[in-house]
């Protein structure tokens, strides 16, 4: 599939990882249009927009939806890192109204149009934490699994339409997402983290092909069909690597 003259909705389209994306689509002709808080480079348009409160995404969902969009690319997220019990009752509920909400309620925004043109490309950006869900990043692996199940209901019920639904699930990337105490829980356990051009790269590509699941990096994507089958074996796979993160949070 060619970029050019798409209209293309990208969350999160301001940070690290959604500027290389937004500049690799921009670079093959897509009209790329980022919606976030802070104001992006080189993009073609912008919708100022806050995703971590109902009022907002209630405003960003009105905006999508006066627009005809190709493809719509849900990558905004935020992220805990740390015992569950000390996130905070604002960030709890952010963190499943930017990683989940967010997406279902903007694409339910952009369906009608697409539907009525028969084609278009909904874009669920989550994690192999969704799969695979890490202790201390509890918010974040749940709300990313809710993601990913949303992905395969949508396709299932968009069958036939002409609407493609791309789930794709990087491992760690070194971004800004990324807490200083993130950094050194994957010193501690040699987490693999990927450099962010490189996931820019094979996300472009796997919306290109419209490929439907994607998962990136080894051993990740192994423990991923592990976690579906045994569950308790990966339990004990991970408890070294939990134990360790642990003792960042002890006080």
């Amino acid at each position: 599939m060619s970029f050019d003259g798409k209209e293309i909705l990208l969350t999160g389209g301001s940070g690290g990882l959604g500027g290389l994306i937004s500049r690799l689509l921009t670079a093959e002709g897509g009209r790329v249009t980022v919606l976030d808080r802070a104001e992006p480079v080189g993009a073609t348009g912008f919708l100022r927009q806050d995703l971590s409160t109902p009022e907002g995404i209630e405003a960003a969902a009105a905006a999508v939806a006066a627009r005809d969009w190709d493809i719509v690319i849900n990558l905004a997220g935020i992220q805990h890192f740390g015992p569950l019990e000390r996130q905070s009752p604002a960030h709890l509920m952010a963190s499943y109204l930017v990683n989940l909400v967010a997406p279902v309620r903007l694409t339910q925004a952009v369906l009608p149009k697409m539907k009525a043109r028969k084609s278009g490309q909904i874009v669920n950006v989550g994690s192999i934490f969704g799969s695979i869900n890490f202790a201390h990043f509890v918010t974040y692996s749940s709300a990313k699994a809710g993601l990913r199940g949303f992905s395969q209901a949508l396709r299932r019920e968009l069958s036939g339409t002409g609407i493609a639904v791309t789930y794709v699930a990087p491992r760690a990337v070194r971004t800004a997402l990324n807490s200083p105490a993130v950094m050194e829980f994957a010193k501690l356990t040699h987490m693999n983290m990927d450099a962010p051009q490189a996931i820019a790269e094979r996300i472009v590509a796997a919306i290109r092909t419209r490929k439907r699941d994607v998962y990136f990096g080894f051993p990740e994507t192994l423990f991923v069909r592990l976690n579906a089958l045994f569950p308790g074996l990966v339990d004990r796979a991970l408890s070294a690597n939990d134990r360790k993160a642990a003792q960042l949070f002890v006080s």
